[in-house]
């Protein structure tokens, strides 16, 4: 990194977003950091406008204001002149909190006579406030959505455009989310996983509404009908025509008599802090990120689901490389991030193909070509990708998490993909054999359903829930007892082994779905690899499979929920020529193995990012571009602006791996 900057930060410190000056890193200055991002990149306010820590005078006291915004071109950056001020806090403190809460920032917005606009948030709660001064003289607090933007319009904070929607940006998507969802949780009385379900209703009715062009965007609220009550009531009517809507296009998810099940004054409350965003143009990344740390939180279950962290899954998915026709699975996808990676990677790959074809970016594409692009990706989505899960949650996640992110729901299913496959339900075999055109009549026993080009997934595993059931261990090899020979050979034996760990028996649950010469990713323990007593595993995989690659991560990859020591291994599946060949000559074909070491997996065991050092132990600060679209005041139109940042550098090795294994299957002549 040629622009890399090296300057020392002390421990337990952050570089401000807006004056660079070294902060203590605290919960309440993520809040504050996550709104800075904010006002620079959605709101579109210049930095000069910006002071952070502003000290105030009330009365004898002299406390320091998070943050405060001055007009445009403003000379004397004084109390008077001060425009708008934010206070932010850590999510433990409550707004109604005598000393830190609502009450603090309206004693500092009535100590400063030009500030219009305050607002107060802990990451989970906003309040956004105008201060006017009635006929009495008196000072009033008016409740409204949000502050206004830069160039000072309400008319978009209240009812957006198309063309004003903003892409989120980092964590802040995340945060709104986190907002919504809490919010559910409080005023409606809903556990945690109902609430979640209800917000993804109004996140699929923000999506069908962007996506209804050329109609003006109706997933709105004022601030005028969130405040009342028969504001509140239309704006639920105005949703539930959405919504009706959602259900007919997306019935696969929703049942007919589906209805969103919240207040009217929730629904206002929720549209106002979802409506400014374009769900669709936001960066995949960010609304992964946000969705699966949102499922997460909310759906994760007791049959060893340790959800895959985001730059594993990317890793692994750059690796494999799936191409454009190739049909792709997750036999146990659980949120839907490896799919959704995948299908992203593919999606890039069909950006580049039509913008060579047009001869034009994507952002220069017109309405007609989106709409194209979007009807090919769903085409891809439905032809190409495939998600099974025991769990029906986390299906319905994975369907909602291919719509949010990729346009395209794919054929995600429930269904235990370790039974027989004569076991599987009619409706699931109608369902997949459908996608894969073909009868369903042929899916009758583990030697007829090698489908798959791609395979890329992490099993649930471990030995607290093994498989015991004879009729699910008898279709398999390793769900057999293993002796050795006097030869030293390890031989299946005619006898059932009493339980097995599951992840042993995806293992061969994936060769058989993968067609001869397929390929697949697979998370493992390392016990898998590397215990004497598993070593028949070993030795039946290399008659199987070539195994192409094994990537050992970090023992805190998956802290801090499970502190599991894993590896991905992939493998490519052998043809019967090939096995049969082996087995004839009583050699084995001899090929070099891509072997790496993830010694640095971006996290701590606590989760807490770990960031790029010198060799003195100081941290690395990089400069980060950023464009904005912002208002151009002579033209009266818009143009587009490079903001640059300091920013830290994930310590994350797995950013690294998928460039030298391209490198090294070049040179070994794979050819995938």
């Amino acid at each position: 990194m040629s622009n890399e900057k090296v300057i020392v930060i002390p421990d337990g410190k952050i570089c401000d977003y807006i004056d660079g000056t070294f902060r203590n890193d605290t919960p309440e200055e993520y809040v504050r950091q996550t709104i800075e991002k904010r006002l620079v990149n959605e709101h579109k306010y210049d930095r000069e406008r910006i002071n952070i820590e502003y000290t105030l005078k009330l009365g004898s006291r002299k406390p320091r204001a998070d943050i405060v915004i001055f007009p445009k071109d403003c000379s004397e950056k004084t109390q008077n002149n001060i425009n708008i001020i934010i206070e932010c806090k850590k999510e433990t403190v409550n707004p109604n909190s005598k000393e830190d809460g609502i009450g603090q920032l309206q004693s500092y917005m009535s100590a400063c006579p030009n500030c219009e606009w305050g607002m107060w948030t802990n990451g989970q709660h906003k309040e956004v406030f105008r201060k006017t001064i009635n006929d009495k003289g008196e000072i009033t607090y008016l409740d409204y959505n949000d502050i206004p933007f830069a160039d000072g319009s309400l008319e978009d904070v209240d009812r957006p455009k198309r063309e004003t929607l903003k892409k989120a940006y980092e964590d802040n998507l995340l945060f709104v989310f986190k907002t919504c969802h809490n919010h559910i949780y409080v005023n409606e009385g809903l556990q945690k996983q109902p609430a979640f379900f209800e917000l993804l209703k109004l996140i699929f009715c923000k999506i069908e509404d962007e996506k209804n062009i050329p109609n003006a965007l109706e997933f709105y609220a004022t601030s005028a009908e969130r405040n009342n009550q028969d504001g509140q009531l239309t704006v639920k009517n105005r949703i539930n025509k959405i919504f009706t809507r959602v259900k007919s296009k997306y019935a696969n998810i929703f049942e007919k008599n589906d209805e969103i099940k919240l207040k009217a004054r929730t629904v206002a409350y929720l549209v106002a802090e979802l409506q400014k965003y374009s769900l669709l143009n936001t960066n995949i990344d960010i609304k992964g990120k946000a969705y699966e740390e949102l499922v997460g939180a909310n759906l994760r279950g007791d049959r060893g689901e340790f959800f895959t962290p985001r730059n594993v899954m990317k890793m692994t998915v750059e690796m494999l490389a799936p191409q454009i026709e190739e049909k792709v699975l997750d036999s146990s996808c659980g949120t839907g991030g490896f799919i959704v990676n995948a299908l992203t990677y593919v999606i890039s790959n069909l950006e580049k193909t039509m913008e060579k074809q047009l001869g034009k970016k994507k952002d220069k594409w017109n309405s007609d070509e989106l709409l194209a692009f979007r009807d090919r990706i769903s085409e891809v989505a439905a032809s190409s990708f495939f998600g099974f899960d025991i769990n029906p949650d986390l299906v319905k996640a994975t369907k909602m998490n291919m719509v949010m992110n990729n346009d395209g729901s794919g054929n995600i299913l429930p269904c235990n993909s370790l039974d027989p496959p004569h076991l599987w339900s009619d409706d699931f075999k109608s369902k997949l054999a459908s996608a894969l055109g073909i009868s369903k009549d042929k899916i009758t026993n583990c030697d007829n359903i090698a489908f798959f080009d791609v395979i890329v997934t992490n099993p649930p595993f471990g030995s607290k829930i093994p498989v015991k059931d004879t009729a699910v261990l008898q279709q398999y090899d390793l769900g057999h007892i293993w002796n050795k020979d006097s030869n030293g050979n390890w031989v299946k034996s005619n006898k059932l082994q009493s339980s097995v760990p599951p992840e042993q028996l995806f293992i061969e649950r994936c060769l058989q779905l993968l067609k001869p010469g397929g390929r697949m990713g697979i998370v493992l323990p390392d016990a898998i690899l590397g215990a004497p007593g598993l070593e028949y595993i070993r030795t039946w995989l290399i008659h199987k499979a070539y195994i192409i690659a094994s990537i050992d991560l970090h023992e805190d990859t998956f802290q801090p929920r499970n502190g599991t020591q894993t590896s991905v291994l992939f493998l490519q599946k052998k043809t019967k020529d090939e096995i049969d060949k082996e087995e004839k000559s009583g050699q084995m074909k001899d090929y070099k193995i891509f072997m790496a070491m993830v010694d640095r997996i971006g996290h701590d065991r606590r989760g807490t990012p770990l960031f790029k050092r010198d060799k003195y132990g100081n941290e690395i600060l990089v400069p980060e571009e950023n464009e904005v679209v912002e208002l151009d005041e002579i033209s009266n139109g818009q143009r587009t602006v490079k903001l640059t940042s300091q920013t830290k550098v994930l310590d994350d090795q797995t950013r690294e791996v998928p460039a030298i294994f391209a490198k090294w299957k070049k040179s070994e002549g794979i050819g995938w």
